[in-house]
C-alpha cells in the first residue's frame, strides 16, 4: 500500500508539467527588425501573417543581442539561453589566422558547450527536427536533420549534406515535394522558398513537437541592397507567404502548439570599411610571405562585420599587448577610422563576448570591418556591402524580434524589452523540457 501510494503522489506531481508542455515551432528569419512588423503600414510592407503576431500573440517591443550581434552566435544563444562566452560559439567563421579553413564556418553542435533546446526537448520526450539552422551539423537531440553546411556551392556540397543529415530524410523529402533540396550556400529567396516546403512537407510527414526552421534571404539582401529598400521589403513580402504556409501546416499538425518567430540581429546601412589587417602588417603584428599570405602573427583582427575581436598568439605578453592598445589607442583617435569603441577583457567579459580576445573594437554606423585582401590593400575603402550587423548589442537599429502565438499565449501582449537568452528558456518551459544553463528566467506570456 505504500508504494502504490508513493507511486500515485510522484504520478501526480508529474501530471501538470506534461499537461502543460506543449509543441513548439521555431522560425527564423534572418535580420528581421521589430519595427518592420509593427510599423509595417508606415514602412509600406504587406506582411499579413507577421501581422497576425502581434493582434493573435505576445511581442518584444525590441531584443538585446548578444556581442557580437552575428547569425550563429545570436542562433546558439537562441536555442541556448547562454551568451557566446558561456555557449562557445563566438563568431560566424573560426578563428583562422594563416587562412588554411578556407573560411569555415562554426558549423558543428560539438563546438556548442551547453545544452541546445533540440536535447531539452528530446530528454523530455519530444520528437525534434530542424530545417537549416545554424551550428547545427551533428546536433545533439535532433530526430529529423537537415543541418545548415556549404563549402563551394559545387553540386558535392548536396552530397556532403547527404552524409551529414538524418540518415534517408532528405532523400524522402526530396520524393514527397518533388524536387531537390536548397544547397547550403544559397541565400536567396528561391533558396527560402524551397526550405520552407521541405519545413511544410516535414511537419506533414513526421510532426516533430519541436521544429527549428531558419530563412536567410532578408539578410542577403539587405547586405546586398540596404535595410529600408524596396528590394529588402519585397523579400520580406514573399518570406511573410512562407511563414503563413509554416504556421498553417503546424496547426493543422499540432492545434495545441506554439509558433515562435524571432530573428538574431538588425541591421544598420553602410558606407565604408576599414582594413584592420593594414596597421597590424605595418606594425609588425602580422608578418607576410613573398606570396602575400600569413606567415607568422603575433597580434591579429578576428573580424566580425561591425566589430573585431583582437586576438594575441601569446594572451600572457604584457608587453605585446601593451603595443596593441597603443595602436588600437592611434586609430581610435582618428574618426574618419570609424572606431567607436575599443572594450579590454574586463568589458568584454561583461558583455559575454568571446572570452579569448585581449580588446574587442566596435565599429560606428556606416563602418564594417574588411576581409584580407592582400598586403597592398589601403586602410579605408568604400564598403561593398549595403547593410552590416555583427556590432555591440544594444542600439535600436541592431534590435532583434520575438513574437508568439499559440496556446497559452496572451493576445496583444507587448512583452517590453527582452534579453535573447531569456528565449531559449521560455521556449523550454512551454515543452515542459529545461535549460539549467540558461542565463535568464523564462518570460511570462500568460497575462
Amino acid at each position: 500500500m505504500k508504494k502504490a501510494a508513493l507511486f500515485a503522489s510522484v504520478l501526480a506531481a508529474l501530471l501538470p508539467s506534461v499537461a502543460l508542455a506543449e509543441p513548439v515551432l521555431l522560425i527564423s528569419i534572418d535580420g528581421l527588425r521589430p519595427g518592420d512588423v509593427m510599423e509595417a503600414d508606415k514602412r509600406g510592407l504587406s506582411i499579413p501573417n507577421l501581422r497576425r503576431f502581434l493582434t493573435q500573440g505576445a511581442h518584444a517591443s525590441g531584443v538585446t543581442g548578444v556581442l557580437p550581434t552575428l547569425t550563429y552566435p545570436s542562433h546558439t544563444t537562441l536555442m541556448t539561453g547562454a551568451s557566446p562566452a558561456k555557449h562557445g560559439v563566438v563568431a560566424n567563421n573560426t578563428f583562422d589566422p594563416t587562412g588554411i579553413n578556407q573560411g569555415g564556418w562554426y558549423w558543428y553542435a560539438q563546438d556548442i558547450k551547453v545544452p541546445t533546446l533540440w536535447e531539452a526537448a528530446s530528454k523530455a520526450g519530444l520528437t525534434t527536427g530542424n530545417i537549416h539552422w545554424p551550428v547545427s551539423v551533428a546536433a545533439k537531440g535532433v530526430t529529423w536533420n537537415l543541418p545548415q553546411i556549404w563549402r563551394t556551392g559545387h553540386p558535392d556540397d548536396a552530397k556532403l549534406l547527404n552524409a551529414l543529415a538524418t540518415p534517408g530524410i532528405k532523400a524522402e523529402l526530396e520524393a514527397k515535394v518533388g524536387a531537390p533540396y536548397a544547397m547550403g550556400i544559397d541565400e536567396s529567396l528561391p533558396g527560402d522558398q524551397m526550405r520552407g516546403r521541405f519545413a511544410v512537407t516535414m511537419i506533414a510527414a513526421h510532426q516533430p513537437q519541436f521544429l527549428t526552421v531558419y530563412l536567410t534571404a532578408l539578410d542577403h539582401e539587405q547586405h546586398e541592397k540596404g535595410p529600408d529598400t524596396p528590394a529588402a521589403k519585397a523579400v520580406l513580402e514573399k518570406i511573410d507567404a512562407i511563414v503563413g504556409d509554416l504556421v498553417a501546416a503546424e496547426m493543422k499538425a499540432h492545434p495545441d502548439a506554439v509558433i515562435a518567430l524571432v530573428s538574431d540581429h538588425g541591421f544598420e546601412a553602410t558606407h565604408s570599411a576599414i582594413n584592420l589587417y593594414r596597421p597590424f602588417i605595418d606594425a609588425g603584428f602580422i608578418t607576410l610571405d613573398k606570396d602575400g599570405k600569413v606567415a607568422s602573427w603575433l597580434a591579429m583582427p578576428w573580424i566580425a562585420g561591425g566589430s573585431a575581436a583582437i586576438m594575441l598568439s601569446r594572451p600572457d605578453d604584457a608587453a605585446i599587448a601593451a603595443r596593441v592598445k597603443a595602436l588600437l589607442d592611434r586609430l581610435a583617435a582618428n574618426p574618419a577610422n570609424g572606431i567607436a569603441a575599443v572594450a579590454d577583457k574586463a568589458q568584454v567579459a561583461a558583455m559575454g563576448g568571446n572570452p579569448q580576445a585581449a580588446y574587442y573594437l566596435n565599429l560606428a554606423p556606416g563602418f564594417v570591418t574588411d576581409i584580407y585582401r592582400g598586403p597592398t590593400a589601403p586602410l579605408l575603402s568604400r564598403s561593398s556591402v549595403k547593410g552590416m550587423h555583427g556590432y555591440f548589442p544594444g542600439p535600436a537599429n541592431l534590435q532583434a524580434t520575438l513574437m508568439l502565438m499559440g496556446k497559452g499565449v496572451a493576445k496583444a501582449k507587448d512583452l517590453g524589452q527582452v534579453d535573447m537568452r531569456a528565449i531559449a528558456p521560455t521556449l523550454a518551459k512551454i515543452m515542459g523540457a529545461a535549460l539549467p544553463d540558461a542565463e535568464k528566467d523564462a518570460i511570462d506570456l500568460t497575462r
